[in-house]
């Protein structure tokens, strides 16, 4: 087997297209298999040529590349395949991690196929895969949405679309920039609750990887006391269907901080606003479009309630 292994490593590399995967932030994380492809190919078809050439740099590969992002696959998939054709390899890599998972590459892989060039995946380094083993949430049916849509109606419609898709429960793979993550996790608990259990990685494989773990309110609790977040972000949800959605969530959160701390509903409207990072008003006139008579005691949040915080 190992004189196997061995006699692969000095064969020539087979013309075709090589997905590779890079380090998501600890440069030990790269394969020996991705060294070998990185170094025998004819081209390195990369995110950011930038990004790229300081890897290549730390270990001595000097492969030629080209700019090949989401703006531009399309338009350079022709040359590329024309290349393929005649014979040559060529690598495909994404700033960090796998190509072809929210990052370029799926392009280049469809029109490879359809032109007859193989096709080759390096396996490597991959946030979503990496977060999930070490969430504590089932690993046994999970769903990778990548990135959500920034815009919250769109966010919010695509969730509730998830929400209604699965009829047992399921964890939720999602990316999000630091800007957004409390407005996401806002989301997840309107669409299931208050006590779903959810888990957010940061950082993965840095100095600075961190695992929040917990409820959806619990975490965006603790984080909406931090004055700024950074790092790239993954977010776990543990989906379960029937949970709770809507206002329910808000008004669950609401009993939660006045039964716990004692605080009226004013004051934990507010406390509400600042995790979510919202506006009193706001989480006022949720509360107006979706109560019921009969639902809730006669209380309503002070005039100043209406007010933005």
């Amino acid at each position: 087997m190992a004189a196997d292994e061995r006699a692969s490593d000095l064969k020539p590399l087979a013309p075709g297209l090589y997905l590779v995967a890079t380090p998501i932030g600890n440069l030990e994380d790269i394969t020996l298999r991705a060294l070998r492809v990185l170094r025998s190919v004819d081209r390195i078809a990369c995110e950011d040529t930038r990004q790229t050439q300081k890897l290549l740099n730390h270990f001595g590969i000097e492969t030629p590349t080209l700019s090949v992002h989401e703006h531009n696959e399309a338009a350079r998939a022709d040359e590329l395949i024309a290349e393929l054709r005649d014979g040559k390899r060529i690598a495909v890599v994404s700033d960090a991690g796998m190509p072809g998972i929210s990052d370029p590459g799926s392009f280049l892989v469809k029109a490879a196929i359809e032109a007859g060039v193989a096709v080759y995946p390096v396996p490597g380094a991959n946030a979503a895969l990496s977060s999930l083993v070490a969430s504590g949430l089932d690993t046994e049916r999970f769903f990778f949405l990548g990135f959500l849509p920034s815009k919250a109606g769109a966010r919010m419609t695509e969730l509730e679309e998830v929400r209604a898709r699965f009829e047992e429960a399921v964890t939720l793979a999602v990316y999000e920039a630091p800007h957004r993550i409390l407005e996401t996790l806002a989301d997840v608990e309107r669409v299931w609750g208050a006590s779903c259990r959810v888990v957010l990685a940061r950082e993965l494989t840095k100095v600075h990887e961190e695992f929040l773990r917990g409820t959806v309110s619990e975490v965006r609790a603790r984080l909406a006391e931090r004055d700024r977040m950074r790092g790239e972000m993954v977010l776990l949800v543990e989906a379960k269907p029937g949970a709770a959605k809507g206002a329910g969530s808000l008004r669950e959160r609401l009993a939660e901080l006045e039964k716990t701390e004692g605080l009226n509903e004013k004051d934990a409207l507010k406390r509400v606003a600042k995790e979510r990072g919202v506006s009193k008003s706001e989480l006022y006139r949720e509360l107006q479009r979706t109560d019921r008579p009969g639902t809730r005691g006669t209380s309503r949040p002070g005039k100043s309630a209406s007010r933005d915080s």
